[in-house]
């Protein structure tokens, strides 16, 4: 095994270490090979061994003991156990949870608090530097220092790469299959605008994003919750027999890691769905938005992966991965590319100019793989950090999720408690959380609540967590 040039080296030790810990070939309280023990092993320096290492405990998979050396603090059996199935109501709902919605988000601009409540990574783990050099870059370089409109359809260059870069997923795009929008929820908006009518009935997961839901109601749809895995996510059967009962006129589905749940529909089922939506010729409009951010070797495919209808109206953006505020999105819409450039056109006239721009750069010069390599490691790490916190720290019969990917963990907690009450007094303590109520339009979930994980990994994260599940114990009596 060669060191030289293979700056990842240290990663595939650690995986090969920690496969062992999670088969318990090491169990718990035991002690690591010694350091020059495996350099020796493994042919490599000191320094790649130590990295291999602080890689595990960064997870919390192990601890350094003075003199001693490193052993097993934790391993995957210790996992509480996973939320069932959800099982809404297979009906329209139309219940929304808006006082709850407005409360948590009121809090958004608020730094005082730690947020465990936002979907997003903390700006620390976000290359904000090199991403303003390259809007420098693009305001010395574009004509007008980028103060003119932009192409309707987006910036050419960043289509490019937007379609270069689907080629990890399969993804068979051009630049000219792609329309750019104001972020991810802006291309589900224009999605919906152009396949639904009001009074129009959609399908979607149950839990979903509330702003999914919130846009529904606005637009005056119905919407049909229906059940969901939290691993492999929609109920595909669930899902075929509402199709042969009643008119759906189309779907919305988080594929890759949705947002609550961090569930991720594994290839096969995209598979079958995307033949499902085809035989009834229903348009899938599938969020993508967090795709990029997996924890295996690949990034699991998309459903666009399996379309050769044009059905599937592909949604992303680096909202996510790279800049929240930059609001950079896309489309590819298939057969409703026409619709959707008509619509932006109404709606948006054009998207902006400078920072589509700025995000083409990046993706071109290879610095956006490098980030998300960097940001997924980190990611795993915090996911493992919260779980075995949770289980140490959350009452008894705690269930929640281990993602695979994306920033959420979902949790769920005693039927007797309500997350809304949680977040009334977690927030006295400076703890903002995300209520389950507010992932559906039914009387549900209130025992459930979603936690991002996307925050740095420091004493203040784990103390909030701690006090977290010390403020749940004090309600579950």
């Amino acid at each position: 095994m060669k060191e030289k040039g293979n700056g990842h080296l240290y990663l595939r030790i650690a995986e090969s270490i920690e496969s062992l810990i999670a088969s318990e070939v090491i169990k718990i309280g035991e002690k690591l090979p010694s350091v020059r023990v495996l350099c020796k092993e493994h042919g490599v320096s000191i320094s790649t061994i130590l990295q291999a290492y602080y890689h595990l405990e960064s997870k919390g998979l192990i601890e350094a003991r003075p003199k001693s050396g490193y052993y097993v603090r934790f391993t995957h059996k210790q996992f509480p156990a996973m939320p069932e199935k959800s099982k809404p109501e297979e009906t329209y709902g139309n219940n929304q949870a808006e006082e709850i919605i407005t409360s948590v988000y009121s809090n958004l601009a608020d730094n005082s608090l730690v947020k465990f409540s936002i979907s997003v990574p903390a700006p620390e783990l976000l290359p904000i530097k090199k991403l303003n050099k390259t809007m420098i870059e693009a305001m010395h370089d574009l004509p007008a220092g980028g103060t003119n409109y932009e192409d309707i359809q987006g910036n050419p260059e960043l289509r490019r790469q937007i379609a270069k870069w689907a080629m990890l997923w399969d993804g068979k795009l051009t630049g000219n299959d792609i329309v750019t929008t104001a972020g991810c929820m802006n291309a589900v908006a224009f999605s919906l605008m152009a396949t639904t009518e009001r009074g129009d009935t959609i399908a979607v997961e149950s839990p979903t994003y509330f702003g999914i839901l919130q846009l529904a109601c606005n637009l005056g749809l119905k919407v049909l919750e229906l059940p969901t895995d939290p691993v492999t996510g929609i109920d595909v059967d669930a899902l075929k027999r509402n199709l042969k009962r009643q008119r759906i006129k189309a779907c919305v589905i988080m594929s890759n890691f949705n947002n609550p749940m961090g569930c991720c529909i594994p290839d096969d089922h995209k598979k079958e769905i995307v033949k499902l939506i085809q035989q009834y010729d229903i348009p899938l409009i599938e969020d993508d938005l967090y795709g990029d951010v997996y924890f295996a070797k690949s990034r699991p495919k998309s459903c666009k992966t399996y379309d050769d209808s044009g059905l599937v109206l592909w949604c992303g953006s680096v909202s996510k991965t790279l800049a929240p505020g930059y609001r950079v999105g896309w489309v590819a819409p298939g057969r409703f590319l026409d619709k959707i450039k008509m619509l932006k056109m109404y709606h948006l006239v054009s998207s902006s100019t400078l920072e589509q721009e700025a995000v083409a750069r990046f993706l071109a010069n290879g610095r956006y793989e490098h980030h998300l390599r960097r940001l997924r490691s980190i990611l795993h790490a915090n996911s493992i950090q919260y779980i075995r916190t949770i289980s140490e720290y959350f009452p008894q019969g705690t269930r929640l999720t281990c993602p695979q990917g994306g920033f959420l963990i979902w949790i769920e907690l005693n039927k007797s408690i309500d997350t809304y009450e949680i977040y009334k007094k977690a927030i006295q303590y400076g703890i903002s959380i995300g209520p389950g109520r507010m992932f559906t339009l039914q009387n549900q979930y209130q025992q459930c609540m979603r936690l991002s994980y996307g925050l740095l990994w420091n004493d203040q994260t784990k103390e909030a967590l701690k006090k977290l599940g010390k403020v749940i114990g004090e309600m579950d009596t």
